[in-house]
């Protein structure tokens, strides 16, 4: 009879610390970043490339096979294809298999809102203050913004944060944290081709715990032997475990032929071109990094080397290609919060508000609720961005032929009209792999022949931007204009009737 007595006031007592917990200072700052993710996203829903990973996502889905050469085109003539991000593919149909375009912007919601709580969660435990880490979350949030959509880069980047968690982890705290990372590498391989930003991350903080160092405020102190061999250990597996994928080794390797063998898509893609110094973000990547080494110069704070060559890679990666300053936001955040720790007193639970903080809480999620955005919503900011009604007009007239179609508006084409091969979409690397894509730059920019590429392709009607450069040449051409809009133009081939302008 005693010992049952005794039950209830340790339930009790363990209920209290629970509650404790969940209606924290921490939490409740945690709570500020869900209202922050929607009010950022409610606006970007209609990414190009949505449309054709939601296709991609579909085929799987359906058909319970991942497809390994193009189905999407006639220009590529089925061309291999490696599918290195259809796990997340899988996830975004199963998203819009739910809740249509809601399922998919709260698809979009929760990946963005984990990727920050799980940076706050990074940069909390490396600085050892939970107050300081909320600037070191909205740091990524700042950065991030140049890449949130809905596509498969969501999930690799919520990986990165992962990863290098489990790398802190496993070097201030137990080594066995780092077997967690092959079965981490072994899902992101197929989820999204940052896995290789993981990996050089991976080796280089292996390749410095033998590096001991100090030179004024930098330092690197070594590991010990048996923690730097767990790690080792860990990476030949991480290694092996990349292979798990369907593809074998090309998907692998695939980041890597990005980078050696696309340069069309890396120089004309504009993600992928280097940063602008009059992109407001590189004035705060700067801004971030003269703060760093202000903190390092005035006040003497020490920083490891193994934080400088992140900061470098961070750094070299987003000047070279702006959608890396999200990986820059990653690696620079935890630096940051570590060196402005001491600059903010640290939580104290002791002198914690439940009921306030509970209060705080439920406005966070109420108001997030109210932002997210409706069917209507996202389907008037669908129909602002792709060709919704020149695809109604294809199919109410019954258009055939091949189309030409503009290189934003792929995606969406293979999404709603698969019926119309496209010439061109947002899959760079295939099309660059066969020339379409050099052939369509060219013609595009007006720096070849119109009359060229039309005739090698045989095209019959042009849908594209009613402010492309081609949709005040081809009328001159002789090309009819069948349909346009306040976003979209259609011009058809001249009858063979008809008189054609002199070349």
């Amino acid at each position: 009879m005693s010992s049952t007595a005794a039950l209830p006031p340790k339930a009790a007592f363990n209920t209290a610390q629970i509650l404790r917990l969940v209606f924290s200072f921490p939490v409740a700052l945690v709570s500020l970043l869900l209202p922050l993710t929607v009010f950022t996203l409610r606006y970007r829903f209609s990414d190009p490339d949505m449309w054709w990973h939601l296709k991609t996502g579909q085929i799987i889905w359906t058909t319970h096979t991942i497809p390994k050469v193009d189905l999407f085109s006639y220009t590529t003539h089925h061309h291999a294809w490696i599918p290195h991000e259809w796990l997340s593919q899988l996830t975004i149909y199963a998203a819009y298999f739910a809740g249509g375009y809601s399922g998919l912007m709260a698809w979009l919601c929760i990946f963005s809102a984990v990727l920050l709580i799980a940076g706050y969660l990074l940069c909390s435990i490396y600085s050892g203050n939970p107050k300081v880490a909320f600037l070191g979350a909205l740091a990524i949030w700042l950065f991030a913004t140049i890449g949130f959509a809905v596509r498969p880069q969501m999930i690799g980047y919520v990986l990165l944060i992962v990863e290098i968690l489990l790398l802190h982890l496993g070097r201030t705290r137990s080594p066995r944290w780092f077997w967690a990372l092959p079965p981490l590498f072994a899902l992101w391989v197929n989820c999204h081709a940052s896995f290789i930003v993981g990996m050089v991350i991976a080796v280089v903080t292996c390749a410095l715990s033998f590096v001991g160092l100090r030179a004024g405020s930098l330092i690197s102190i070594k590991w010990d032997p048996g923690r730097s061999r767990y790690l080792a250990w860990s990476l030949a597996f991480s290694v092996a475990a990349l292979f798990l994928n369907p593809i074998g080794a090309r998907q692998v390797l695939y980041p890597i032929d990005t980078m050696l063998h696309q340069p069309i898509g890396l120089s004309q893609v504009q993600e992928w071109q280097p940063l602008q110094v009059t992109d407001p973000r590189a004035v705060l990547l700067l801004l971030l990094l003269l703060c760093i080494f202000l903190l390092v110069l005035v006040r003497r704070s020490e920083l490891e080397l193994q934080e400088l060559v992140f900061l470098v890679l961070g750094t070299w990666l987003a000047l070279s290609h702006r959608r890396m300053l999200f990986v820059f936001g990653i690696l620079a955040a935890p630096v940051l919060s570590r060196m402005l720790s001491d600059l903010w007193e640290g939580y104290d639970a002791e002198h914690d508000r439940p009921l306030l903080n509970a209060a705080f809480i439920v406005c966070s999620l109420l108001v997030a609720v109210w932002a997210f955005p409706g069917q209507h919503a996202l389907a008037a900011q669908v129909e602002q961005t792709s060709p919704v009604k020149a695809v109604a007009f294809l199919k109410t007239h019954r258009i055939s032929g091949r189309m030409l179609n503009d290189y934003v508006y792929g995606g969406y084409l293979i999404w709603e009209a698969p019926e119309y091969p496209v010439f061109v979409d947002g899959r760079a690397d295939v099309f660059e792999w066969t020339g379409v894509l050099a052939d369509y730059g060219r013609w595009a920019t007006l720096e070849s022949d119109p009359h060229g590429l039309l005739d090698k392709y045989k095209i019959d009607f042009c849908l594209i931007s009613r402010n492309a450069p081609m949709a005040r040449v081809l009328p001159l051409m002789g090309w009819n204009l069948i349909y346009s809009d306040n976003l979209s133009v259609i011009f058809s081939r001249p009858r063979s009737d008809e008189p054609m302008p002199r070349r």
